[in-house]
């Protein structure tokens, strides 16, 4: 392939209800998507962070810079474009794995819809639907909490994931288990809000039986992580402190995590999340895929990543309906607490005119040969 032409589009989609963590609350999913045009077609794809840098350093007008000054320019001086020769072309340019997997993604649906090839083939998906697990955000009392999880479950979802922070972490999860029984699969996602010293807090959480606790310290701390996975029963996964196959390896070699959370966008792209795949399942360690609150366009290759042999918890991959009246696709449906690997060419997927149209509040070329 040979890159013509490169667009960013702006979208902000309201949210169903403003989802709450301990870094902030979302009301509206405020970001863009690029549309990567070769000569040999297009491919679609969705920048995974947010306005601000509040999640994660990188945020949506400063991705638009790297990608226009630094991340282009080296992709359009590659005399044959592929997926797999984008991510050495820009090696040189340190960090910014989520706007090199944006790019890598878009490129990777375009090449795979000139060869007729689904997304979740190329990945070597073992399964054609996944199970559907839903992320509960912190809420203002127990009850407003209970009537979320229970709704949830009534709607199919095989797994609860509760955000915790200070204040709000052992009684939810002493609630959710006392109403919905010890059989419910149950974690908890922490977004790097305690230290070492709450440890000893920390372990109250052992009682309850939970899959995991979700990135409980500070980002990239391993050794920290390792020290409090010592004094835990439940297993410690790590989410943000991963950023490619060779740092799980090291987190692994050095018990700092049970369980890995692979979310595509913070290891640089779908290549680099089957690398992290293939080294989590190599030990023994289970897999699941993170969510990023995707529109259908980031939802869609999820899916097919989670499809991959080691994902063997259920991931945030929920229905587009968990977070969107009107998505910018086709919408993603539960059934039987599963939701459908795109099996058609590329990532599967693709906006709908009337709706991307509605959304959306800028366009602009980046790049035009």
């Amino acid at each position: 392939m040979r890159l013509e032409h490169v667009e960013i589009v702006h979208v902000a989609i309201p949210l169903v209800a403003p989802f709450r963590t301990s870094f902030g609350t979302m009301t509206t999913k405020d970001t863009f998507l690029l549309r990567v045009v070769t000569d040999t077609g297009e491919g679609w794809s969705e920048f995974a962070a947010d306005p601000e840098p509040l999640y994660c350093s990188e945020f949506v007008a400063g991705a638009e810079i790297v990608l226009r000054d630094f991340l282009l320019p080296r992709a359009a001086a590659l005399p044959k474009l592929t997926a797999a020769r984008l991510a050495p072309a820009v090696a040189g340019v340190k960090g910014h794995l989520l706007a090199k997997a944006t790019l890598e993604t878009a490129v990777l649906d375009a090449e795979l819809r000139t060869y007729g090839i689904p997304l979740a083939t190329y990945l070597g998906a073992v399964r054609d639907r996944v199970p559907a697990g839903v992320s509960v955000g912190i809420k203002d009392s127990l009850p407003a909490l209970l009537d979320d999880v229970e709704r949830y479950l009534a709607e199919g979802y095989v797994r609860i994931k509760l955000k915790i922070e200070p204040g709000w972490d052992v009684e939810p999860v002493r609630a959710v288990r006392e109403r919905f029984g010890e059989a419910l699969p149950l974690q908890v996602d922490a977004n790097t809000a305690y230290t070492l010293a709450d440890a000893e807090h920390l372990r109250r959480l052992d009682d309850f039986g939970l899959l995991l606790i979700e990135e409980p310290l500070a980002e990239d701390n391993l050794y920290a992580h390792a020290r409090l996975q010592q004094r835990l029963t439940t297993p410690v996964c790590l989410d943000e402190s991963l950023h490619d196959a060779a740092g799980t390896a090291s987190a692994i070699a050095m018990d700092a995590c049970r369980v890995v959370n692979v979310k595509p966008a913070r290891v640089g792209g779908y290549l680099e999340a089957r690398r992290v795949h293939d080294v989590a399942r190599a030990h023994g360690l289970p897999v699941w895929c993170g969510g990023m609150l995707e529109t259908g366009i980031g939802r869609a290759p999820n899916l097919a990543l989670a499809a991959l042999p080691g994902f063997t918890l259920p991931g945030d991959t929920s229905a587009s309906d968990r977070y969107f009246a009107e998505d910018i696709t086709e919408p993603f449906v539960l059934q039987d607490g599963h939701l459908p690997v795109p099996s058609t060419p590329g990532i599967g997927i693709e906006p709908l005119p009337d709706a991307l149209r509605r959304f959306t509040r800028a366009r602009r070329d980046l790049w035009r040969r």
